[in-house]
């Protein structure tokens, strides 16, 4: 299903956001690699639900504007946006920073939110397990360490980027770093206000990630009031892409169950 790319406008802050089918509203948050592409898992949601998967100030073509110091800013930053684009009732998912940025959002105000899927968020982290270190690891080692599979990281460095996506993935990188060099990945205040986030969630870990320690998931399934866990076999870092097919379908089969 193509999708359409638009520009939204908040507080003078210039956003790409892509889009796709119709229903109930789908708020996709990325994580640290952006949007480089539109991948078959969105296809998927798209064919039941509206997706919405903007791109964060900082990343791609979005503005970085020099206000946006923390994750705590990004996600006021997105409650205006919501609240300027009139968005209600939204199912909201987040891969890793974007799993991150999901909570830090919610425990603030989940009055325009119907539920959460969390898959392999950062954030928090587990007492004497700390998460993989990208901030240290080479280009090709931060990109095989995503999966479990390498034969997706074979696929993406056969590939020659070109100078523009260079520029992109370089900006990507010092966005992270803003929000997640120190302390690494994690804001250690989030922890003890997730029980705020009153909302059916969602919890989806790949049991080989090298990034958040599938012993994380556990944590957030203890401290989110409502949540269910699934683990995925044979996965790294990016259930949604290395298992799209059964990751999604366990999405649905989650958000058909929430109640209007």
């Amino acid at each position: 299903m193509p999708a359409q790319t638009t520009e939204l406008r908040v507080r003078d802050v210039r956003i790409r956001l892509h889009r796709a089918g119709q229903g109930p509203t789908v708020l996709f948050l990325h994580g640290a690699g952006g949007v480089p592409q539109w991948l078959p898992f969105f296809d998927m949601l798209a064919e039941h639900y509206e997706l919405l998967v903007p791109e964060h100030p900082g990343f791609g073509g979005s503005d970085d504007p020099a206000w946006i110091r923390s994750m705590p800013d990004l996600a006021m930053f997105y409650l205006d946006l919501i609240e300027e684009a009139g968005l209600d009732g939204i199912h909201l998912i987040g891969n890793s920073l974007g799993g991150w940025l999901a909570a830090e959002i919610l425990i603030r105000d989940r009055a325009r939110f119907r539920s959460l899927v969390q898959l392999a968020p950062a954030g928090i982290c587990s007492k004497g397990v700390p998460p993989g270190d990208n901030f240290i690891w080479g280009p090709e080692e931060a990109l095989r360490n995503l999966y479990h599979d390498q034969s997706f990281a074979d696929r993406i460095l056969a590939l020659k980027p070109s100078e523009e996506q260079m520029d992109v993935m370089l900006r990507n990188r010092f966005t992270v770093a803003k929000f997640g060099w120190q302390p690494r990945w994690l804001n250690p205040d989030l922890e003890k206000w997730l029980h705020r986030i009153k909302l059916p969630a969602l919890i989806v870990w790949g049991d080989n990630d090298k990034i958040m320690p599938p012993q994380y998931a556990a944590l957030w399934k203890e401290r989110l009031p409502d949540a269910r866990l699934v683990r995925v076999k044979d996965c790294g870092h990016l259930p949604h892409v290395e298992h799209a097919g059964p990751v999604a379908r366990h999405v649905r089969q989650f958000l058909e169950g929430v109640a209007p």
